[in-house]
Order: structure tokens, then C-alpha cells, then sequence
């Protein structure tokens, strides 16, 4: 029997292999590894681009927004220059939460998410931002443009969240968020990741 040529391509890396997104640096794709739902820390295996189990998460808090990465971002040079107490770039591609005013309890999906902010987040040392976004086409967040216009209340969980949820008993907290900013300082971070992924891996 004869298969289609389609048939025999490979799935591609959802780091490398996808494009990154619609209209970068406003709207990009998202790869998520993480749901709100998840009590499991999950993230890509930069190998084979299959998820993997990182670890249980060590509270009892829950991730409050979808989290994942945005494909062909690197956090290298020029994303540790826009954050000053960085000591260099964390190596990982860039972090994005997207709000989504129905839950997806999936993960592994690719969605367009529209960028209105990031958080400024230091950990161990490392530049680590994590971008901001909305649904894209989500009727309910049509408005969301800038951090301003996400709730305060959900700021503070996702601000929250990412303060305390590698948190050991009786060791020093090593993560901190130095800033929250808006969509004009996202779209510097993501120009300088998707910079720094053509640095390290080529165009």
C-alpha cells in the first residue's frame, strides 16, 4: 500500500519547528505545558520535543493562567541586558502565561495569544521574564491590550504564583519578580529572545 508523502514527515519540534507566531511581537504562538489544572510541573524535553515531567509542584498552589513558550525565543545576552540584576540569560526559550476566560484543560496545544505585559523575574541569578498574554480570540478579553486592563486580582495571583511555587521549607527563595510591565517592554523582551534564538541556533 502507497502513503501520501505527508505521511512519512515528522512531527515537528514545538521549539524549533514551529513558526512564532501570526504578528510578533503583538501576537504570537503560544505552546503550552502547563494548565491550570496540572499539580505536576511539566516542560518540553528540548531533545525530542515530547513533554516531560519536571516534578510535582512543591505547594499547593495552582498555576492561574495556561503556561507554556513562545517557539524560536531564546533567552540569552540580550534578553539578561534588559533586565539590570541579571547575571546572564536562563537558556530556555520565553516563558508566556495566557488568560483565557474559558478553561483549557489541555495541554500540548498551540494557540495565538495576544501580548499585554510580562514579569520581570529573577531566579537563581537568571534572567527568566514571563510574557503576558490573552486569548487572541477570545470575545471576552477583546479589550486587553496592556497589563492595565487584566484585573488587579489576577495579577497579583499570577505575581503570587510565580513569587513562591518553587519554595522549599527552610531554604532561601532564590525567584523574585523585580518588575511587572506593559506591552511596550513585552515586545523588547520577545525581539531580544527571538534575537538570541538566531545568535544560538541560526535564522
Amino acid at each position: 500500500m502507497a502513503f501520501p508523502q505527508a505521511f512519512y514527515k515528522w512531527r515537528p519540534h514545538p521549539w524549533h519547528g514551529l513558526v512564532i507566531g501570526p504578528d510578533p511581537p503583538r501576537t504570537v504562538n503560544a505552546f503550552i505545558e502547563i494548565t491550570s489544572f496540572d499539580l505536576v510541573k511539566y516542560e518540553v524535553d528540548k531533545e525530542t520535543g515530547y513533554l516531560r515531567v519536571d516534578r510535582p509542584q512543591r505547594t499547593s498552589a495552582q498555576p492561574p493562567v495556561l503556561y507554556g513558550f513562545i517557539p524560536r525565543t531564546y533567552c540569552g545576552d540580550r534578553v539578561k541586558s534588559l533586565s539590570k540584576k541579571a547575571e546572564r540569560g536562563d537558556g530556555d526559550p520565553l516563558d508566556i502565561c495566557v488568560i483565557s476566560e474559558r478553561p483549557i484543560n489541555r495541554s500540548e496545544v498551540i494557540l495565538d495569544a495576544r501580548v499585554v505585559g510580562g514579569l520581570q523575574v529573577i531566579d537563581h541569578g537568571e534572567a527568566d521574564d514571563k510574557i503576558i498574554a490573552v486569548l487572541a480570540n477570545d470575545p471576552f478579553w477583546h479589550h486587553a491590550h496592556d497589563i492595565a486592563d487584566v484585573p488587579e486580582i489576577l495579577r497579583h495571583r499570577i505575581i503570587h504564583y510565580f513569587s513562591t511555587y518553587k519554595l522549599v521549607p527552610e531554604e532561601e527563595n532564590k525567584i523574585y519578580i523585580e518588575t511587572v510591565y506593559g506591552f511596550e517592554q513585552a515586545f523588547d523582551v520577545i525581539n531580544a529572545a527571538i534575537a538570541d534564538y538566531d545568535d544560538e541556533f541560526g535564522q
